[in-house]
C-alpha cells in the first residue's frame, strides 16, 4: 500500500526561470523510511513542501503532474487539514514555537481544529512520551535545548496522529547530542509506531543505517533511487561533483575492496562483517 504517489511532478516558483522540481516520479510505501539527498538548491525542500501541501497552498508556485498523499491531493486540501495525515518538522524548531509552555505548544494545532479537550490532553500525553519529553509540560519552549525543541516540534506534529512524518533537514542547526536525540526518536516513530518517514538530511552515516530508500535529487530531478547499499557505492567517485557526501566507511572500502570480500559496505557493522569474511 502506498502512502505517497508522485507522477511527473514539476514545480516552478512564480518569477523563477528554472523549475524547482522537474518531472519527478516516486512511490513511497506505508511504513517506509525514505531519505532525500542532494546539494543546496537541488529541490529537497520543495519536494517536502509539496508533500505537506505548503507548496502551492501557502507558497505560490505552478505545479504540474500527479501527487497523492495519504489518499489526499495536497493542492486541493487546506494545509491545516492535511496536517492530520502529514506531520511536518523543519530545520529551525524555534520558528515553529509560539506558546508559553510545552503543553500549550503541542495543544495549538489540535485546538485550531476544534478537537475536544479530553482528546487533546490524551494526544499530548502520548506525543510527549513518544519523543521523551514527558514531565516537560510546564517548561517554556524557549528554555530547553535545541534537540529538545526539535523533539517538541515532532511532538506537535505527532499529536495530530498523522500517518506520514516529513522532516526537512531537522538536525542542521543542532549539536551532535541534539542530532542523536532527533534521529533516535525518528527511528522509534518509524519502527515502533509504523509511521512513514520522509527526511531531507545530510547526515549520511545515519541515513545509511536507517533508510529503506534513498532519493538523490540533482537540479530538481531524481537521478538515483534505491537502498543505501544500491546508491552510496555509485556516488563515491562523483560525490564532490554532486555535492553529496558518502559514508566514510563506504569511501574507505572502495579504495581497498579486496579487504571487504569485494563488496562496498555502507555501515560500520556491514564493514566488520565483510572484513571478517
Amino acid at each position: 500500500m502506498s502512502d505517497i504517489k508522485i507522477e511527473n511532478l514539476s514545480v516552478q516558483y512564480l518569477g523563477e526561470e528554472e523549475k524547482a522540481l522537474d518531472d519527478v516520479s516516486v512511490e513511497i510505501k506505508q511504513g517506509e523510511f525514505v531519505a532525500i539527498l542532494g546539494s543546496h538548491g537541488a529541490g529537497k525542500t520543495t519536494l517536502c513542501l509539496s508533500i505537506n501541501g505548503i507548496v502551492p497552498n501557502m507558497i505560490a508556485a505552478d505545479m504540474y503532474g500527479i501527487i497523492e498523499v495519504a489518499g489526499e491531493v495536497p493542492p486541493k486540501i487546506p494545509v491545516r487539514e492535511l496536517a492530520t495525515k502529514v506531520g511536518s518538522v523543519f530545520d529551525n524548531p524555534e520558528f515553529q514555537m509560539s506558546q508559553l509552555t510545552v503543553f500549550e505548544e503541542v495543544a495549538l494545532g489540535l485546538q485550531n481544529l476544534g478537537v475536544d479537550k479530553e482528546t487533546i490532553e490524551k494526544n499530548i500525553v502520548g506525543a510527549l512520551e513518544m519523543v521523551g519529553l514527558k514531565g516537560f509540560e510546564d517548561r517554556s519552549p524557549f528554555e530547553i535545548s535545541g534537540g529538545q525543541q526539535q523533539r517538541l516540534a515532532m511532538a506537535s506534529a505527532l499529536s495530530m496522529k498523522p500517518q506520514i512524518l516529513v522532516l526537512d533537514e531537522p538536525t542542521s542547526n543542532l549539536d551532535p547530542i541534539g542530532k542523536e536525540e532527533v534521529f533516535t526518536v525518528t527511528r522509534k516513530i518509524n519502527q515502533e509506531e509504523g509511521l512513514t518517514v520522509v527526511i531531507a538530511e545530510h547526515e549520511v552515516e545515519v541515513i545509511a543505517e536507517f533508510a529503506d530508500k534513498i532519493l538523490l535529487l540533482e537540479e530538481g530531478k531524481i537521478t538515483k533511487s534505491g537502498t543505501p547499499q544500491e546508491v552510496f557505492p555509485d556516488l563515491v567517485d562523483i560525490q564532490k561533483d554532486i555535492g553529496v557526501r558518502v559514508p566514510q566507511v563506504t569511501e574507505f572500502a572502495s579504495k581497498v575492496p579486496n579487504k571487504f570480500s569485494g563488496s562496498t559496505p555502507v555501515t560500520l557493522n556491514e564493514a566488520i562483517e565483510s572484513y571478517k569474511k
